[in-house]
């Protein structure tokens, strides 16, 4: 079992992903304790030492920051926080991406600037480790002043409250730590409000978002690859030289790729009797390119997010100051996950098109792809599916960043709805999986009216796994199946 290291060195995205693909444990290094627990002492002998209100460590939260806490009630402060910020609604937090919050609130509590315990950043390392995941909803972050309401159920099962899915079961924490012993941490000043301050929900949503968006673009310019086979379309627009002249990376970088998907094919390369494609084929250079430029940039933005102190107020113990500052507002994060929306539901929507392109009856292909249309539908409804996975992906488009709502009596008077752009992208990526399953299902169908003529070794191989779990459709049938099925394989398997 692997074990990585946090040691407040900068992570990569792809080794964000190496670590929660692989079972991986994570272990705080002892440099990064001592800057945690420096942190912590530092902040201690400020509230003993000092008469000065410390937002959120001797004070109240949002509109009550002006509202004095004793010293003795600042543990229950902190406990009360948390109890009272969980209020979430709306469906479960997919578990995959509450892993990724447990491991990106460790991520930020680890450069030793929040003022938390050690033991309370070793407790959800082993959360993490043990696959103990808190139930959290979707429903009720702002995206500013951190993912209050998400981030408190996330934090609630550290006080032995809440739920927890273990061993594959949704249980009462409690339960949990009897069975395991454990005890349920005491808050110290400032730490509930650590623990809820943060962008951990919306970047958990981003991070995995992006590397769906960059796999997903690739697919669809392997599966577009094989519907331009079966178009019998032109390679033309892939030149070098032509792409070369507009000077866009992206578009140079998926006409490169086609070509090289499309190496050795017999079928790109005979005579063509059309002059042109519609856009949907010729056109994917500039319109696949562009969305690869979108995730190039939104990659970086969501680095740095990941790698970044969010919560509120800041610790400075080298500085001796505690800044209330609002590193905690999701702007970043919601633009570019509205971008992203934007530019794989563009894909989606071409890849669309070219479905419809192939069941039309034309270049020699047989009207929905089946032998003997009318006595049979075909693949005629199935494109209907398409339409509609697509239209509700422009609906979902619609940015969540230009929209704000006053909150706390006006003290929080411009949040980003980053949470509300980040649950909407996750479902523009899951249709956009599911076009791209219909995409293949007709591709891979439409490819065999070509024979006896082959495509490349790339696309062939592509077609020969495809055909082990969907088989060649001959007759009408029950397509539900078949589609499930098609988008499983898009989702869970690597297609070059």
């Amino acid at each position: 079992m692997k074990t990585v290291i946090i040691d407040r060195k900068w992570l990569r995205l792809d080794e964000i992903e190496e670590i929660l693909s692989n079972s991986t444990k994570l272990q705080l290094d002892e440099d990064t304790k001592n800057e945690i627990q420096k942190c912590r002492d530092f902040l201690d002998k400020k509230v003993e030492k000092s008469k000065e209100l410390i937002y959120g460590v001797n004070t109240g939260f949002g509109s009550l920051c002006n509202t004095a806490v004793s010293k003795d009630d600042l543990s229950t402060l902190q406990s009360n926080l948390v109890r009272s910020h969980a209020c979430g609604m709306g469906e479960i937090v997919p578990f995959e991406i509450v892993k990724r919050m447990l491991l990106l609130k460790v991520l930020g509590l680890s450069h030793g600037k929040s003022g938390v315990q050690v033991q309370t950043v070793e407790r959800l390392i082993y959360f993490f480790n043990n696959d103990i995941l808190p139930v959290v909803y979707q429903q009720g972050s702002l995206g500013a002043s951190g993912d209050l309401a998400p981030l408190a159920h996330l934090s609630l099962p550290l006080l032995g409250e809440g739920e927890v899915l273990y061993n594959g079961t949704i249980r009462a924490t409690s339960e949990v730590y009897a069975e395991l012993n454990l005890t349920p941490i005491v808050l110290q000043s400032k730490e509930g409000l650590a623990l809820l301050n943060g962008t951990q929900f919306m970047s958990a949503f981003a991070s995995y978002s992006i590397a769906n968006c960059f796999k997903l673009w690739h697919q669809f310019n392997v599966i577009g690859a094989m519907s331009l086979e079966a178009y019998d379309g032109r390679l033309n627009p892939f030149n070098e030289n032509v792409n070369a002249i507009r000077n866009q990376k992206g578009q140079m970088e998926v006409a490169a790729q086609f070509r090289s998907i499309l190496d050795g094919s017999q079928l790109i390369a005979r005579h063509k009797e059309h002059v042109q494609d519609p856009y949907s084929f010729r056109c994917i250079p500039q319109v696949h390119g562009a969305s690869y430029d979108t995730f190039k940039h939104c990659a970086k933005i969501i680095e740095r997010e990941i790698n970044a102190v969010t919560d509120n107020p800041t610790v400075f113990p080298e500085d001796d100051e505690v800044v209330s500052a609002g590193n905690f507002h999701g702007q970043p994060l919601a633009l570019v996950m509205d971008f992203m929306a934007i530019a794989i539901a563009e894909m989606g929507s071409i890849s669309e098109r070219r479905v419809y392109k192939l069941i039309s009856g034309t270049r020699g292909l047989p009207a929905f792809l089946v032998a003997n249309p009318g006595l049979n539908s075909g693949f005629m409804i199935p494109q209907y599916t398409c339409a509609s996975i697509v239209s509700q992906n422009k609906q979902l488009c619609t940015p969540a960043s230009v929209d704000t709502i006053d909150s706390s009596n006006g003290q929080e008077d411009h949040v980003s709805m980053g949470a509300n752009a980040a649950t909407k992208l996750y479902r523009v990526i899951e249709n956009c999986y599911s076009i791209q399953g219909i995409e293949l299902i007709n591709a891979a169908q439409a490819l065999e009216f070509r024979r006896p003529l082959k495509s490349s070794k790339t696309i062939e191989k592509i077609h020969e796994e495809y055909r082990k779990v969907i088989p060649f459709i001959d007759k009408d049938t029950y397509f539900h199946p078949l589609l499930e099925t098609s988008k499983q394989f898009v989702k869970h398997l690597i297609l070059i």
